[in-house]
């Protein structure tokens, strides 16, 4: 199963960072690209323990769906959200945030498994893994932008 280790150092504290990955309304934003869009569950406002939310967006020329659960969240630490119905045979996303000094280390550890065996594993070594990693790193670009800028405040003092 692929994972995709990314992180990410923001000039923000820690609590602003976690809550700017948490937010449905900066997700939007920064996945405009896809104009992926929440569907139900949690659809505005930052996502909770236990919350889920189901994406609907268009990647690789087609419109798919992804429902998510929050399943782990130890403020301003971590959280983690996991696939419970999409494209993906399993899909697992732990955000976690590490403050030092200056600011913040966002790590992400984003971990999938495509359905349809060999063949699955084959478009996973040739495009998706690449794919999904361009995908968070032009979101963490987003989420930086917003939290060492004072554009975070149009998102969480809404």
């Amino acid at each position: 199963m692929p994972t995709i280790h990314l992180t990410t150092f923001i000039e923000a504290p820690a609590e602003r960072v976690f809550d700017l990955c948490r937010s449905i309304d900066l997700h939007k934003k920064t996945m405009a690209e896809t104009n992926e869009q929440a569907v139900a569950g949690t659809r505005f406002g930052l996502i909770e323990l236990n919350d889920t939310v189901t994406w609907k967006a268009k990647h690789l020329i087609k419109t798919r769906i992804l429902k998510v659960k929050i399943t782990a969240m130890d403020r301003p630490q971590a959280f983690t959200d996991e696939m419970l119905e999409g494209d993906f045979k399993s899909m697992k996303h732990e955000h976690h945030f590490k403050q030092i000094n200056n600011g913040t280390f966002l790590i992400d550890l984003l971990s999938f498994e495509i359905p349809y065996g060999r063949f699955g594993q084959m478009a996973s070594r040739l495009f998706l893994n690449r794919y999904m990693k361009n995908l968070l790193e032009r979101r963490n670009r987003m989420i930086k932008d917003y939290a060492e800028s004072e554009k975070w405040k149009f998102i969480l003092e809404k």
